[in-house]
């Protein structure tokens, strides 16, 4: 007995998490409407306002809307429009006297949960009842693990359950006790600073300072300034003396982002910080002894650097001695929900809004998106669509509108679809992923699976290809032979 009275109570309990709103213009069909609904487990809400009925969808009250197909001043199948802008995730069911096929399937091709024919039936209007409710229970089961698994994949404000990025959060942990100096390597807005701050909060000099400078946003003479410091009256405008970074973070971090951007001269004085912890303030003879730990960020490939003579090798040698590698967004796409997830956390709180997610377009959307811009990208879409999302989640008309033109991956060039043999699509992809790795072809070959060897003679073959003279024809006519290309 007690076994059957559990299992009853397992079974109403996803009931109570689901509120219906009854829409009616007959008062004697709504009182008979909420009497059957009730009797179900249900507590409803009647109305005979459709505006009403809207209203009760866009603050979350109703999750599910009753409607009736036929009402004075809107009909069942504008209410369904409406409610489904105002929250892409609610259950309509649409009543009607007037049950035909087709209207049933139009209907259902706008979005509606059920088409219902008049007089209700009592177990089909259950069974859809029930599966509504056991769905949006397990909507809200699922959102709390999600929230549960964010909580779980954070690292140190960074969130990411794909293979590349757990790979980077643990070395971090790794070279975080023992490093000295470290170079972060990733395309802009992949969150090199994020790793940066990570790895300086979890040093044995966490509760030290961490000097954050952008090497690429100040010409040499002020960047001299900004990491050494300025004796008073060394340069116009210095009108006191100043310690510079290095100081300002001593016993601490210091990280230098875009250190690829730096000049020669300056590479050469980063570099006597590094080999004998010293410093001079710009117009000063003293020098300073300073304990600093060092790490540095780049897009740019400095081996081709120091080959093209723009970066020292030996900087980049002491630089590099532990290397991390942040994978661009468009390497780690299963990371998006959780990444979206974690921005709707932090611009809920921000704007005072209550957003539960995306619908399903706008998320095929953003898994489609190329992100050249990577995680800073994502972050400005999510930003700015929970700013114009007046409804629970956003919905493809809340996206940039650059995002809602845009078709499946490759959409445009299906256009301009013609046959390949399989060498030139072997050529355009590998092209491809070496435009995605910028250029660097040690990662290119990693993600194409194929040796550096192998990449560097397929690179070979096709730009002598490229370069060879068309073929030579031979026609033959009339008796004759004559050579055309």
């Amino acid at each position: 007995m007690a076994h059957a009275q559990s299992k009853t109570v397992e079974l109403l309990a996803p009931k109570t998490t689901l509120t219906p709103c009854i829409l009616d213009d007959d008062p004697e069909q709504l009182q008979a409407l909420r009497a059957l609904v009730s009797s179900m487990g249900y507590d409803a809400i009647p109305t005979a306002d459709p505006e009403e009925a809207l209203q009760l969808v866009r603050v979350g009250r109703c999750r599910m809307v009753l409607a009736d197909m036929h009402m004075p001043g809107m009909d069942g199948y504008e209410f369904l429009d409406r409610a489904l802008r105002s929250d892409p995730g609610v259950h309509v069911i649409v009543m009607t006297a007037e049950y035909t096929l087709e209207s049933a399937l139009e209907a259902i091709r706008r979005g509606a949960t059920d088409f219902l024919p008049k007089p209700v039936d009592r177990i089909r209007l259950k069974r859809t009842l029930d599966e509504a409710a056991a769905l949006y229970d397990q909507r809200r089961r699922v959102k709390a693990l999600e929230e549960q698994l964010l909580r779980d994949l954070e690292f140190h404000g960074i969130v990411g359950k794909s293979p590349a990025m757990l790979e980077v959060f643990d070395f971090a942990r790794k070279v975080a006790r023992h490093y000295t100096n470290v170079l972060l390597i990733g395309p802009t807005g992949t969150g090199k600073e994020l790793v940066a701050r990570a790895i300086h909060q979890i040093s044995p000099v966490s509760q030290q300072r961490l000097a954050v400078c952008n090497c690429s946003a100040m010409v040499d003479s002020l960047l001299e300034s900004q990491l050494f410091g300025h004796m008073r009256g060394s340069f116009t405008g210095a009108t006191d003396t100043r310690p510079g970074l290095f100081e300002y973070a001593n016993g601490g971090t210091v990280f230098l982002d875009e250190v690829g951007e730096t000049s020669l001269p300056m590479q050469a004085k980063l570099l006597r910080v590094i080999q004998n912890r010293e410093i001079q303030r710009v117009g000063s003879p003293q020098v300073l002894q300073v304990n600093v730990r060092l790490i540095a960020a780049t897009n740019r490939d400095l081996r081709a650097e120091v080959l093209a003579g723009r970066f020292r090798e030996d900087l980049f040698y002491r630089l590099s001695s532990i290397q991390i590698r942040i994978p661009s967004l468009a390497e780690r796409l299963e990371d998006i929900p959780l990444l979206v997830q974690f921005f709707l956390k932090k611009y809920n709180d921000a704007y005072g809004k209550n957003i539960a997610g995306l619908t399903r377009r706008a998320q095929t959307v953003l898994l489609q998106h190329g992100w050249a811009g990577n995680v800073r990208e994502l972050e400005n879409v999510i930003s700015s669509a929970s700013i114009t999302a007046m409804g629970d989640f956003i919905d493809l008309g809340d996206l940039p509108e650059h995002l809602q033109r845009r078709g499946p991956r490759g959409g445009g060039e299906e256009q301009d679809w013609r046959p390949l043999s399989l060498e030139e699509v072997r050529k355009v992809h590998i092209q491809r992923v070496l435009d995605m790795c910028q250029g660097n072809r040690l990662r290119c070959a990693q993600i194409l699976g194929i040796g550096r060897t192998s990449l560097y003679r397929y690179l070979k073959r096709d730009a002598a290809a490229a370069s060879a003279p068309p073929p030579q024809h031979v026609y033959v006519g009339s008796g004759r032979a004559t050579v055309g290309r």
